[in-house]
């Protein structure tokens, strides 16, 4: 499936049930509550640090006090749109999903990075993912965000590929960072596992979960000390 096939599915074709696949039990519905609470709390950080950062610019400068203020409004509109898309995924609640072009999806996870943070590159075409605009975004920011801190004071080269195979797309996130440390390879995606100072250990079991919803797979397809490519694989994408 690629991006010149746009045409817009009709109600019932697009309203799915994120994690609609089997019924969780309590415990599960548990786990996914606290982990995705604690996800919300990790995403809303670099949101609320602009709001601050934006409302002691504008007293502090009144000349400029408008284009602060609707920085502040902009960015208190995108910490709701989190809120609301996290704990809809939380609930198993139904989501809206469309055609959206990765080119797209890639520039919009980016709007949040520090400019200059990394050099991009995108090597996707005109392909398009069925996927939840807002929660895939925040998946590819996860990645990108990752791929920024682990490479810091150094400015990493983020490449985002886009490739089918047979009726799968396939995005591949990789970087010329350090690496992923061999001794948390294996539990890479559990919540709380980190080995970079002042890390959480939220962003890569929120990026797992996401793409779950989906019915795609997150994977470390590359670990090593040349840096780390990160495998996301929609299945059946045949077009609406």
């Amino acid at each position: 499936m690629n991006g010149d096939d746009h045409r817009q599915a009709s109600p019932g074709e697009t309203a799915q049930t994120l994690g609609s696949a089997k019924l969780p039990t309590p415990e599960e519905r548990l786990r996914a509550i606290g982990e995705i609470s604690a996800g919300i709390a990790h995403e809303l950080r670099n949101v609320l640090q602009i709001i601050g950062a934006s409302a002691y610019v504008a007293q502090k400068y009144p000349a400029q006090a408008a284009v602060h203020l609707a920085k502040i409004e902009r960015n208190a509109r995108h910490a709701q749109g989190i809120v609301d898309d996290l704990m809809a995924l939380a609930r198993g609640e139904p989501a809206r999903e469309e055609l959206v072009p990765i080119a797209k999806l890639a520039a919009m996870a980016r709007e949040e990075l520090e400019p200059g943070a990394a050099i991009f590159e995108d090597d996707v075409g005109l392909l398009s993912v069925r996927a939840h605009p807002g929660l895939l975004c925040r998946l590819l920011h996860v990645l990108y965000d990752n791929a920024i801190q682990a490479s810091r004071p150094a400015t990493p080269r983020i490449v985002t590929r886009g490739r089918t195979a047979g009726d799968r797309v396939i995005v591949e996130v990789s970087d010329d960072g350090p690496g992923i440390p061999e001794d948390i390879r294996s539990s890479l995606f559990d919540a709380l596992v980190s080995r970079r100072p002042g890390g959480t250990g939220l962003g890569l079991a929120l990026a797992r979960r996401i793409a779950d919803a989906h019915g795609a797979t997150l994977r470390l397809a590359e670990g090593g000390d040349r840096g780390a490519t990160f495998e996301i694989t929609f299945e059946e994408q045949d077009g609406p």
